[in-house]
């Protein structure tokens, strides 16, 4: 049985929408395997300084990642697309085990096989000290703010 994970490229705004709250929903799981099963066997990454490869460095990721950034909440906004292609902009929340919070701004670049599974993303993050007051999100998106722009600052 062949793996897939519909929408299916090459998209269109809706499909793109779509894809971009499957991401968001997902990451928001804080589930290592659940996530990498968007992605394909041999999936290439780029987070930041750190290169990825494969779902189990995908999966060991992750999981060090939520291990280190606590009560992550995300939210992503497309930014635009082609064919097979996106670019994503997407800010999160955590904080660390001493309590110190943090938002998160970054941008990907994602790029899809034909059966909707992720090949390559590509992201670049900052992280930026806030104060627990300033925290915006406080769990995963309302179906009601689906597609809703995530704002600057």
């Amino acid at each position: 049985m062949t793996e897939s994970r519909p929408p299916f490229p090459p998209f269109d705004e809706e499909t793109a929408l779509q894809k971009v709250q499957a991401a968001e929903d997902a990451w928001n799981t804080r589930d290592p395997d659940r996530v990498s099963l968007a992605y394909t066997p041999d999936s290439v990454w780029r987070n930041r300084d750190t290169f990825v490869t494969g779902r189990e460095q995908i999966i060991e990721f992750l999981t060090a990642k939520w291990e280190r950034e606590l009560d992550y909440v995300l939210r992503k906004s497309l930014w635009g697309f082609r064919n097979n292609r996106m670019a994503v902009r997407f800010q999160y929340e955590w904080h660390d085990s001493e309590g110190r919070w943090f938002r998160s701004y970054g941008n990907e670049l994602w790029e899809f096989e034909e059966n909707g599974l992720m090949r390559r993303r590509e992201a670049s993050i900052n992280d930026v000290a806030i104060t627990e007051d300033e925290r915006r999100w406080f769990g995963p998106r309302a179906e009601n703010e689906y597609g809703r722009e995530i704002p600057l600052q």
